[in-house]
Formats: structure tokens, sequence, C-alpha cells
């Protein structure tokens, strides 16, 4: 027979019937970035300059909570993955090889509680309205919470970067990529803004990495040819050296 320890199971129930957190956002951030492909993965990973615009619910006084604010460079956005349904303990991080990672120790949205934190460059403050710089956030994400980025207490440049110092995401891209003719053409005849989502995120993913990878949606076609899937498009390339050869569409899901 089993024996088993009741009392910790009886702390953590007894716990979760008395603390029920009562979170609601205090507004919504708006983006250009409708998808994942288009999102960078961190605000100081985007490769141009873009604006988001936070806007706060109205009648909470939050223009009063808004005040001082405009006197810091930087704020702390928290906000809600609000896309995101289930999560794992161990994730495969698109930029850390091909090592499982303690969900802990990354940045994934996939959580217990779905809850991201991005650190962006205030531009402006107008009423219930903030402009951020470079936000990596999809259109529509609510946000719970700001708060000023305080450099004297949080800054640590001596710090230790766990595996992440091990990985390929603070390198150079090692790869160029090239597209030929035909897939150009199938680019050109995109809708403009998934024209600019699949290039950059085909041109940034494969520079950095391409080789057969679960999380980053590769894996190989034949014996010299792979395929990867950017949302409805199956893309077909060759790594020749340090050149990557983009040079067919295998077929698209509609």
């Amino acid at each position: 027979m089993v024996e088993i320890e009741i009392r910790p199971i009886l702390h953590y129930l007894v716990g979760m019937l008395v603390f029920k957190p009562d979170i609601q956002p205090i507004g919504v951030v708006h983006t250009p970035f409708k998808s994942k492909y288009a999102a960078p993965r961190q605000p100081a990973s985007a490769s141009g300059k873009t604006v988001g615009v936070i806007t706060l619910n109205e009648r909470c006084n939050f223009e009063q909570a808004l005040d001082d604010l405009h006197g810091f460079d930087y704020i702390w956005v928290i906000f809600w993955f609000h896309k995101n349904r289930n999560w794992k303990p161990k994730v495969l991080p698109p930029h850390g090889g091909r090592t499982k990672r303690g969900l802990f120790s990354t940045r994934s949205p996939h959580r217990p509680n779905p809850i991201g934190l991005s650190l962006c460059k205030l531009i402006d403050i107008k009423g219930r309205t903030i402009r951020i710089e470079n936000p990596d956030m999809l259109d529509g994400t609510p946000v719970l919470d700001i708060k000023p980025y305080l450099p004297h207490a949080e800054s640590r440049p001596k710090a230790r970067g766990g595996w992440i110092e091990e990985s390929n995401e603070r390198t150079t891209p090692l790869y160029r990529v090239l597209f030929n003719a035909e897939v150009r053409k199938v680019l050109r005849e995109m809708e403009p803004e998934e024209r600019h989502e699949v290039e950059s995120y085909l041109s940034g993913l494969l520079s950095r990495d391409p080789h057969p990878h679960v999380y980053r949606r590769i894996r190989k076609h034949d014996k010299s040819t792979s395929i990867v899937a950017v949302r409805r498009w199956r893309f077909l390339f060759t790594i020749e050296g340090t050149t990557v050869r983009v040079f067919g569409v295998a077929h698209s899901k509609e």
C-alpha cells in the first residue's frame, strides 16, 4: 500500500480556495503585428523602428495614474498572452539549439499564468494614450500594468545570462539567405502586410539556423532539401556552405 502525505495537498487546496486573484486588464496595446511571425522576439531585437500605442480604459482615473511617468525613458509593460492556452514544463526555445529548457528559464509565452513582460522605450503620453517604441506584443494584447524602468536598481550588465550565452540569439547571423525568381514572384503576389511578415520571418529565421527544428517548423524534405513552414506557406530551401537558397514553394494551405 502506498502512503501519501496528505498535508501538502491540503495546504495547496486551501491556498487555491483562499487566494483568488482578481486581475483585470487596464487597457490594450495596438501594434503592427497581427501574427507571431511578424512580431520580434524581444523589443531590443526588432529589425526596424515600430510604434505601439497603449490605450488605457476610460473612467478609471488612469490619466492621474500616468502623472510623472513622462520623466522615464523606458517602461515595463506587463501584459497577458491572450492567444496561448497551454504550457509544458520543458520547452524548445527557437534560438537555443536542440536542447529543451525548463520553462522558467525561458521567455516562452506558453506559461501556467501567461503573463508577459517587455521593456519598451517611452515616446510620449497624451491623456490615456501611451506611445512606445519597438513593442513585441501582438495587436490587441491586453495590458495588465505599467511600471517605470529604474536603471540604478534594475541594470545588471555583469549578470550571467545562463544558457542564452551559449545560444545563437546574441550572435550575428551566420547564413546569407537568397530567394530565387519563383519565390520572389510568390512573395510579390501576396498582400503587402503578409509579404513583409513572411519575407522578414524567413530571412531572420534561416540566417541564424536553417537546420531542422520542431519549434521553428523546419524539417528535412529529402537528402539535400529542407522545408520550412511560415503561416500558410511551405518553402523549400537548400544549404550550400553559409548560403541558404530558398528555391520553391511546396504548397499553401488556404
